[in-house]
């Protein structure tokens, strides 16, 4: 569970992470680091810098592409609209310090890295610097503007406004890590579609709610 319990601000969460060249080898090595009991939102970020954007919305979006307990998408999408309106608009990336500080238990944030690290390490081997104009400014702060609509829609009780907004993301937060342009366009495709389906869905719940309100009112 997430907290907003202190972590040691001294430490390097991923034992060397600048050197680390995939996602996947970044995230196990902070799960199997023994000198931490917790890990916060803002040992990610120091130690990203610049590349941050890609990997803490990835980390935000990923849960919310499984099934979860309800209100779950709402807690997790909060930060990724802080974050995605950050990149829409070419900022550096920046998190207040009640997200930044906090935690989850390493024990726990191992069992996630567990289950999630080897479709991640499956997708990176398919990531390559690709269409590189796509996945730099100006086109990154597109990127930006449509993560933060699907954010925003994550955050609201749309049912069915979780996975497939969260699945784009994950896809164009790999794109930007990786500067690969391809799962960019691909992460679009699917935003589009998500956002399809989203609005169908409120169109249709607001055609019943008229439907009802017809049926009371005549």
């Amino acid at each position: 569970m997430l907290s907003n319990s202190p972590t040691d601000e001294n430490a390097d969460p991923a034992g060397g992470l600048h050197d680390a060249s995939r996602l996947s080898d970044v995230l196990t090595r902070i799960a199997n680091d023994p000198k931490r009991d917790r890990i916060a939102v803002g040992d990610f970020l120091r130690a990203m810098q610049e590349r941050a954007f890609g990997p803490l919305m990835l980390i935000f979006a990923l849960p919310n592409v499984l099934p979860t307990p309800p209100g779950t998408s709402s807690v997790l999408g909060a930060p990724l609209v802080f974050l995605a309106a950050q990149l829409a608009l070419g900022r550096s990336p920046w998190l207040p310090p009640i997200i930044a500080r906090r935690s989850i238990a390493r024990k726990d944030f191992a069992a996630f890295v567990g289950k999630a690290t080897p479709w991640l390490a499956k997708a990176e081997r398919l990531l390559q610097p690709r269409l590189g104009a796509l996945a730099h400014p100006p086109a990154e702060y597109i990127v930006g503007l449509v993560c933060f609509v699907l954010s925003v829609v994550l955050v609201l009780p749309i049912p069915l406004g979780n996975m497939l907004p969260a699945l784009a993301i994950c896809i164009m937060a790999l794109g930007i890590l990786e500067r690969d342009g391809i799962w960019i366009l691909v992460g679009m495709a699917i935003a589009l579609t998500s956002l399809g389906v989203v609005s169908g869905v409120v169109w249709a719940f607001v055609k019943a709610s008229l439907f009802v309100i017809h049926s009371v009112l005549g």
